[in-house]
């Protein structure tokens, strides 16, 4: 595991009152999430800028400054990030580019340094990626004004996550809530399903939609990441956050008999051929964006009737006529072992050339004025505290923000983010390829237990 503030003595209470917190959130509307498309070329920031109280943070002049900020963001994402930094620009007179990146973003960071060309900052979707950036010795520590910034809106897990070696690297500036599952309202009604508690309720649900002639579920197996958050969920609640722990540090080994527990539990969906949207080599060949909207298109015989993912796939639902809240509904991912998951993911920012304006920008970044602007917009979850719960544009983003900020340090991050990059964040490699061979032959749990276990030891050094 990386610099993740998880430890085997932490109790799961604030799991609990989030996941207590997300199901009460289900029976309100949500509205649909603001935000326009953007372009995939590197752009000056600009655009129309949602208000943001100034709360008095303090950012130098930066006149003349040029500065770039690369992700992997694309679209709406995009778009409305471009917003925050034409905020800081027209605080600071600072110029900022963004720079789109491509997955995965520490090879592309690898290249642009390698080029004598990186960007003045990162935005890392991996630990293991800011603990990679520091062993290469790109990342720049942050400075004593953004780590007074970080003490005042972040609890003490999220700054945690951001270290390495002690000192401060990442600032966590986007959350995820990566434990719900989204499904078609109308096919739901039609087949007489209710939303599920348990996983033999999902299974239970499961049959009655597919009896009533739609296909349960639709996987984006073609983008690795969803399998490894599908079984994050099914191994939190079933192992416990414990065992969790210590998989996600590699301190107990894939061989594991939890392991096998987890893997022999998401057999029971994947397996069954007819219960995924074309079938396992139809979802591999699907890319989570495609995942959702196949889920919302096609009116009462759409392609499958649910789909797992975190809040962010609100996104994917307003490209489509769905509305959210009405045509598209969700429940909290259902409860495996004793307690439902609550599994968080995120983006940081990096500093990787370290100026004056770098470390404005990550100050600016740690602030609630950055974060309630993209707030505003929707499609979008922060981990700090600052943000006005109002600034949220809908009951369940606002129910969902309010549950990730009161689990306080009680909250367990995606684990395939916590590893290497080589095992838990590359396409067509360790954990992401693995899990996609079980999808595709979900009998053979033993080897891939083997499997993941050989590359993980890889990975890790171990």
């Amino acid at each position: 595991m990386r610099t993740t503030s998880s430890s085997t003595t932490r109790n799961t209470r604030g799991a609990r009152a989030a996941a207590a917190v997300a199901a009460g959130a289900l029976a309100f509307s949500l509205a649909a999430c603001g935000g326009g498309g953007g372009d995939n070329d590197g752009t000056k920031a600009g655009g129309s800028t949602p208000s943001a109280g100034d709360s008095g943070l303090n950012l130098p002049k930066l006149n003349g400054t040029h500065l770039e900020v690369a992700a992997v963001w694309t679209g709406a994402e995009q778009a409305n990030f471009k917003k925050v930094l034409a905020e800081f620009e027209k605080r600071t007179g600072a110029s900022v580019t963004f720079v789109p990146a491509q997955d995965p973003i520490i090879n592309f960071l690898g290249s642009k340094i390698a080029g004598g060309q990186p960007p003045d900052v990162a935005m890392l979707p991996q630990p293991g990626a800011i603990k990679q950036a520091v062993d290469k010795g790109w990342a720049k520590p942050v400075n004593a004004d953004t780590l007074s910034e970080l003490s005042k809106n972040y609890s003490q897990g999220w700054q945690n996550i951001g270290k390495v070696n002690g000192k401060q690297y990442g600032v966590y500036y986007k959350a995820a809530n990566k434990s719900l599952i989204w499904y078609n309202a109308k096919v739901f009604e039609n087949a007489g399903a209710k939303e599920p508690k348990t996983w033999k309720d999902l299974l239970n649900t499961a049959q009655t939609v597919s009896d009533s002639g739609v296909t349960p579920f639709s996987i984006g197996g073609a983008d690795g990441w969803t399998l490894t958050d599908w079984f994050e969920n099914v191994y939190l609640s079933q192992a416990g956050p414990q065992k969790y722990d210590q998989l996600a540090q590699h301190k107990i080994k894939w061989t594991d008999p939890s392991v096998k527990d987890a893997l022999t539990t998401l057999a029971q969906i994947w397996g069954k051929k007819d219960w995924i949207a074309g079938g396992p080599n139809g979802a591999l060949q699907t890319e989570f964006p495609a995942s959702v909207t196949q889920t919302f298109t096609g009116g009462d015989q759409p392609k499958a009737a649910m789909v797992y993912e975190g809040d962010f796939a609100q996104v994917n639902i307003t490209e489509t006529k769905a509305k959210v809240g009405t045509d598209a509904k969700v429940f909290p991912f259902p409860t495996v072992g004793g307690t439902a998951p609550v599994v968080s993911g995120g983006d940081a920012a990096v500093i990787l050339k370290d100026s004056k304006g770098a470390q404005a920008l990550a100050k600016w970044l740690a602030s609630p004025d950055a974060a309630t602007i993209q707030a505003k917009l929707g499609g979008y979850l922060s981990p700090n505290k600052g943000v006005p719960n109002s600034a949220y544009p809908n009951e369940v983003q606002r129910k969902i923000a309010k549950a990730l900020i009161d689990s306080g340090d009680d909250f367990r991050f995606d684990m395939s983010d916590q590893a290497p990059q080589s095992f838990g964040g590359t396409p067509g490699k360790g954990e992401w390829k693995d899990l996609q061979d079980f999808l595709k032959n979900p009998s053979d749990v033993a080897g891939t237990q083997r499997k993941l276990e050989a590359d993980a030891a890889a990975a890790y050094g171990s």
